[in-house]
């Protein structure tokens, strides 16, 4: 692979695993510096770890989302140190699986605190730099549940909705600074938020079994994004059932709703009793 991105600086939140971290070992391949953040600290320093002892540059720090103060000082730290930060990867995120009569506010909390803040305060913070320097590429991960009914999780799409929203937003207005925006918006990926989502009724088998398709490999994602990156791409859909989804609810909406009614059906049949 072209090392094509020597002496450029990105950071990537949630790196400690699945797509983060394949986004890192892909990046690193191509010569660019790392900084890399996840609040999972030890699986933080494995991958960190793991990464040094295949020639990779970079900086580890432990990173909650939630918190401006950290991800202001992540950022600030980095482009002190560094000189420069080409891209943020805002790719930290949480699931809920649940229909939204079952879903509580402290589940709506959790999933707006990481899922949309995180995503704001890293614009927050790097957004001001990039304009500064004059360059610079924001990537923010939602999901195809951004761009389409998402049936049994409705408040992690409402999520995913806000990012693309903000991205499209920022998008416009940046580019006049010289700074790039692009939006991830996979299907189903083989990373841990598939063993880490809260899953409210649903058997996780049982969900996982009605998928219309496997999930995608981490390391073919993150080469996907980073092709859509390197063409300033701004909506990156990623798997044939993702782009299907998007381009229904695009073109035929009824369709789209059609097939919403069909995946709600499929779930409540592997719906669990109350517990």
């Amino acid at each position: 692979m072209a090392r094509d991105l020597e002496g450029k600086v990105a950071i990537i939140t949630g790196s400690a695993g699945g797509l983060g971290k394949a986004l890192a070992e892909e990046m690193s391949a191509r010569g660019c510096y790392l900084v890399l953040a996840d609040i999972n600290v030890e699986l933080l320093d494995e991958t960190a770890a793991q990464l040094r002892g295949a020639g990779a540059q970079l900086d580890a720090k432990p990173l909650d989302v939630r918190d401006p103060a950290q991800v202001q000082a992540l950022v600030e730290g980095a482009y002190h140190d560094l000189g420069r930060v080409d891209y943020l990867f805002n790719n930290a995120g949480i699931n809920v699986c649940a229909e939204l009569r079952d879903t509580t506010l402290e589940d709506w909390n959790q999933l707006i605190d990481v899922n949309l803040r995180g995503v704001i305060h890293g614009v927050h913070a790097a957004y001001p730099i990039m304009c500064e320097q004059g360059f610079g590429h924001i990537v923010n991960t939602a999901s195809v549940a951004g761009l389409v009914p998402a049936a049994a999780e409705g408040a992690y799409a409402a999520t995913k909705h806000a990012v693309v929203g903000l991205s499209s937003a920022l998008r416009i207005e940046a580019e006049t600074f010289g700074v790039q925006v692009s939006v991830v918006c996979p299907g189903l990926i083989d990373t841990p938020i598939l063993e880490s989502t809260k899953y409210v009724k649903f058997d996780p088998d049982a969900i996982l079994k009605i998928a219309p398709e496997k999930p995608m490999n981490a390391r073919t994602a993150a080469r996907l994004v980073l092709r859509g990156v390197d063409r300033n791409q701004f909506l990156i859909v990623m798997s044939v059932t993702a782009h299907l989804l998007s381009w229904f609810h695009r073109y035929a909406p009824n369709t789209s709703v059609r097939l919403g009614r069909i995946a709600i059906g499929m779930f409540r049949k592997a719906r669990r009793g109350d517990d």
